[in-house]
């Protein structure tokens, strides 16, 4: 049983949700399936580099381009700024009851950390809950920190990041002269061979080999033990990275900002109508033009290492952008109440994101790999999309009618359940008394 600590803590109250944080949060629900589509059904290299699979041409090749230039990462931008302006927002309601929160969250966090363990190495390796939840181990002492020094500390590290990005880009620069002017048995300095190595390494990801993605095929193709192994064998490199890797980092910064936002009241509205208006359209505006010459400089080069890279530069600062611009966009449209009938979908697609993201996970996996109807490596890159769009009209039209008799989305239900160590409430006593539970993403 919970123990006085948890007696402060309680579901959030339906007149007490942030609907636009809820409406920002389901739009990139629904716009990371656009990114994960790719690896739910296609090698993974191709996501990055259409060459190797799916299709670089055509209808494929321009679907590859929006995707780069609009939702490439910034989905997962929005993600982490959901996820920072929720801790803001559970923890200031907690220690206004004069409650501490701290044993909630922990206890709430580590469970996260659990779920994702069991999403990334059980059902698909690309999951975000195991990283989200290990930033979020850091987030509870810097709750106190200002907006400004909150905002300055994430900016701050998308900096650092398209540095990093620059230096690794003049590195595989160098690599690549380094390997084009070296014989394949020469008697090379060690740094020159080094130099070789790395590249042959970057190349070996970037363009697979036939037999390396017969292999991959195979194992997705194949049983559940199979797509276990490979798996497995994925994930094990992201996991065993050091806390401070840059992947961490990527999470951690727009966290930060969205903490800031939260503190601001910019996700609850209380911007001017003309403020939200003018951070879209710069926003959306100057990042989707630095968007459009990565991705054309990408392209131009027919899609070689050296040029992804060099338009990697630009991925952490054009995330900032367009994530802060699709945030003002999507909390201007709530504000001023327009198209309703989307953004409260939206709104019941995000208060249920858990259960969601773990459905496209649990339907994707039943199409494209050998325990479902084995379609891995069977469409091309735009015929992915029309799956997207078939689960996309499910959950919008499913996640408001579950609502409308449920508190909580299933495993939001468990969650809330494991956390508090109390079985939780689940049905809607009489309509419009729906309270659903803070969600992870």
């Amino acid at each position: 049983m919970p123990d006085g600590n948890f007696a402060g803590p309680a579901p959030v109250a339906a007149g007490d949700r942030v609907e636009a944080l809820d409406t920002v949060r389901g739009f990139a629900l629904l716009g990371i399936l656009l990114m994960n589509i790719c690896n739910f059904g296609m090698p993974a290299a191709a996501e990055s580099n259409p060459t190797v699979w799916g299709g670089a041409t055509g209808a494929d090749y321009w679907l590859w381009w929006v995707q780069s230039v609009f939702w490439s990462g910034k989905m997962r931008a929005l993600f982490s700024i959901c996820f920072g302006a929720g801790v803001i927002y559970l923890t200031e309601r907690a220690e206004a009851r004069g409650a501490s929160a701290a044993e909630v969250y922990y206890r709430r966090t580590f469970w996260l950390m659990a779920f994702g363990m069991v999403h990334a190495y059980g059902l698909w390796y690309g999951d975000i809950l195991y990283p989200y939840a290990l930033m979020g181990l850091v987030l509870y002492p810097l709750r106190k920190l200002g907006a400004r020094w909150l905002a300055g500390i994430g900016v701050a590290m998308v900096i650092l990041a398209c540095g990093t990005g620059w230096e690794q880009a003049t590195e595989t620069k160098q690599a690549r002269d380094s390997f084009r002017g070296i014989p394949e048995h020469a008697d090379v300095a060690k740094e020159v061979e080094s130099a070789r190595s790395a590249y042959q390494g970057l190349l070996q990801d970037w363009q697979p080999s036939r037999e390396r993605i017969d292999r991959e095929l195979k194992a997705y193709r194949g049983d559940f033990a199979s797509a276990l192994a490979h798996r497995r064998e994925a994930r094990s490199g992201w996991d065993s990275q050091p806390y401070y890797s840059t992947g961490n980092w990527d999470v951690l910064a727009f966290m930060l900002i969205g903490m800031a936002l939260a503190k601001w009241g910019a996700l609850a509205g209380a911007w001017t109508g003309n403020a939200y208006a003018w951070v879209a359209i710069l926003g959306i505006g100057i990042g989707g033009a630095m968007g459009v010459w990565a991705a054309n400089h990408e392209a131009s080069s027919n899609f070689s290492p050296v040029a992804a890279m060099e338009a990697y530069t630009l991925y952490q600062p054009v995330r900032l952008l367009m994530g802060l611009g699709y945030v003002a966009a999507i909390v201007g449209v709530v504000r001023a109440g327009r198209i309703g009938w989307l953004t409260g979908a939206l709104r019941a697609v995000g208060r249920m994101a858990f259960s969601n993201y773990i459905l496209q996970t649990l339907l994707c996996t039943t199409l494209f790999y050998g325990q479902g109807f084995g379609w891995y490596g069977q469409l091309r890159r735009h015929e992915l999309y029309y799956v997207v769009a078939a689960i996309w009209v499910l959950q919008l039209v499913v996640s408001p009618i579950w609502l409308r008799h449920y508190r909580f989305g299933p495993l939001e239900w468990a969650w809330r359940s494991l956390t508090y160590w109390q079985r939780q409430p689940m049905r809607v006593a009489t309509s419009g008394q729906s309270l659903p539970a803070e969600n992870p993403v």
